[in-house]
């Protein structure tokens, strides 16, 4: 019996490990799985059931093994998978999981590039050996970035504990922490971890916010961290989303006022709601903050930078009721209206030799439309801006009505990504380096917890169906009571480690104050 594969560092509750260490001493199935095709086998008409569902998926040759739980009837299962003129056999034991051997699979995907694979799965019943029907995937001729990072939290609000920010190789299944706050409550050091972000798909340059207690962004160039106090009297709060120039020591943030509302009979749980928002210019090099669009009626959120760095897309929504009024008659404005705030797709270009802004201009009237955006994401070509549109609002993790859609900026086109969409939540999302690629948190699978999901994006502009995270053993993001969070890929692995980030976190003396200029 495989168990699943944690991050080590993660904590359990006593009795979660009291049960891990009673699974420990569980005899293994391992000396029930067959590792040949049977002499004999009837073939029927049943479909195989297995979970994840990899079944007409398109993945990238330098994935983890697709590792399934044969779910179909049968004390004992064989998977055999051909493709580019190679066979690969793996077996399962009454519990139906199979583990691949990573080095054989290695060899199928790289054989099958640009072609389909067929896998039949053949289950043993006391009639003897019977062959399902086969299901095909396809392994498409571009890879995906190395690395993904997440941050993995409780699905609901809780203290600041026990969270993380982890990377994953996608080619196996090692991960590795990059940072993890106090595992215990502690007032004296309990703090939040998010926001983590990249320049160009590198980790040469990185950042994340640092909440409450040691509170701060941490910038990390080249190796080095440091801790800045990002607010100051003239912006409006603290720096949140961040978005890094493709070639230059600039970050967009937006400066939000947020607060959550918690719903007493509501499928949605949760609303985390903006009563303030603007956008701002940061120099890392020089560390200075400038404003870029500053008003009481307007909210501008989720910044990101076009690839040519000289236009810049965010999300705004008009609010005239907020015109004039305090943060707390915001706060209670908001709360009654939460459901009305629809916000819509916006660019600025942006003069690098300047360094100025041009004119709010409409690329998405999602308001006429009935509905709200949230998280635009250019690709890196240029040519497309992928987004999500949900009822209301622009915290859409908790918005079952939450989709991913596509602008075509060459056709102006604006379609959903169907084939990719499901009809529970999909949203924070972010590219391959390539443009190929699409990972993006779902609550597909229960409602309740954010998974990461990977989907093809062809060079005609579709979406295809989307397949959950491999794990080793398939039943891991069943097991792990957290969400996966922000997902971001990077050809690189973040290098500096958990101490050095952990021991500029925590040296409250050396924090570094910002200067703002008009």
């Amino acid at each position: 019996m495989k168990r699943a594969i944690l991050p080590s560092s993660l904590l359990v509750t006593t009795a979660s490990a009291l049960l891990l260490s009673l699974l420990w001493l569980l005899p293994t199935a391992c000396s029930d799985r067959p590792n040949a095709l049977p002499d004999h086998s009837t073939p029927i008409s049943e479909q195989p059931q297995v979970y994840p569902d990899y079944t007409a998926v398109v993945v990238p040759p330098n994935i983890a093994p697709l590792n399934v739980q044969v779910k179909n009837a049968g004390s004992s299962f064989v998977l055999c998978y051909e493709g580019g003129g190679k066979q690969l056999i793996a077996g399962a034991g009454a519990d139906g999981k199979v583990d691949i051997d990573s080095i054989a699979w290695r060899g199928l995907l790289q054989a099958s590039k640009g072609h389909a694979v067929k896998v039949t799965v053949y289950a043993h019943r006391d009639q003897g050996w019977v062959k399902l029907s086969p299901f095909t995937f396809d392994v498409a001729a571009e890879p995906i970035d190395k690395y993904l990072s997440y941050r993995l939290i409780e699905p609901s609000y809780e203290l600041y504990r026990q969270l993380g920010l982890y990377q994953r190789d996608l080619e196996g299944f090692a991960v590795s922490p990059i940072y993890e706050n106090n595992r215990e409550f502690d007032n004296q050091d309990n703090h939040c971890i998010n926001c983590h972000n990249y320049q160009d798909y590198s980790t040469r340059r990185m950042l994340f916010h640092v909440r409450s207690k040691h509170g701060g962004t941490v910038f990390v160039d080249n190796g080095k961290p440091v801790k800045l106090n990002m607010k100051t009297d003239s912006i409006l709060s603290s720096t949140v989303y961040p978005t890094w120039h493709p070639t230059r020591n600039w970050v967009v943030f937006s400066s939000n006022q947020t607060g959550q509302i918690f719903h007493m009979v509501d499928p949605q749980k949760i609303e985390v709601v903006d009563y303030g928002s603007d956008l701002v210019f940061y120099d890392a090099d020089k560390q200075e903050l400038t404003n870029i669009l500053k008003s009481d009626d307007t909210m501008e959120t989720f910044p990101c930078w076009a690839p040519d760095g000289r236009k810049l897309y965010y999300c705004s929504a008009h609010t005239p009721d907020f015109a004039g009024k305090t943060a707390t008659q915001r706060q209670d404005l908001i709360t009654g209206e939460y459901d009305k705030v629809r916000y819509n797709l916006m660019s600025l270009t942006f003069d690098p030799a300047t360094r100025t802004f041009g004119t709010p201009t409409i690329e998405v009237d999602c308001a006429a439309m009935g509905k709200s955006c949230a998280v635009p994401r250019i690709s890196p070509d240029g040519r497309y801006c992928l987004f999500t549109l949900s009822d209301f609002g622009q915290f859409h993790i908790w918005h079952k009505s939450a989709d991913l859609y596509i602008k075509d900026l060459r056709t102006g086109e604006v379609y959903p990504l169907a084939a990719t969409n499901s009809d529970n939540v999909d949203s924070y999302h972010t590219w391959s380096s390539n443009g190929r690629w699409m990972v993006f948190s779902s609550r597909r699978d229960d409602g309740s917890f954010t998974r990461p999901y990977i989907a093809y994006f062809d060079k005609e502009g579709k979406g295809h169906k989307a397949f959950i995270l491999p794990q080793q053993d398939p039943e891991q993001n069943l097991l792990l009571t957290k969400s996966y969070n922000v997902p971001e890929l990077t050809r690189d692995a973040v290098r500096i480690s958990h101490e050095e980030l952990k021991k500029c976190i925590y040296d409250d003396a050396a924090i570094k104050q910002v200067k703002y200029r008009k």
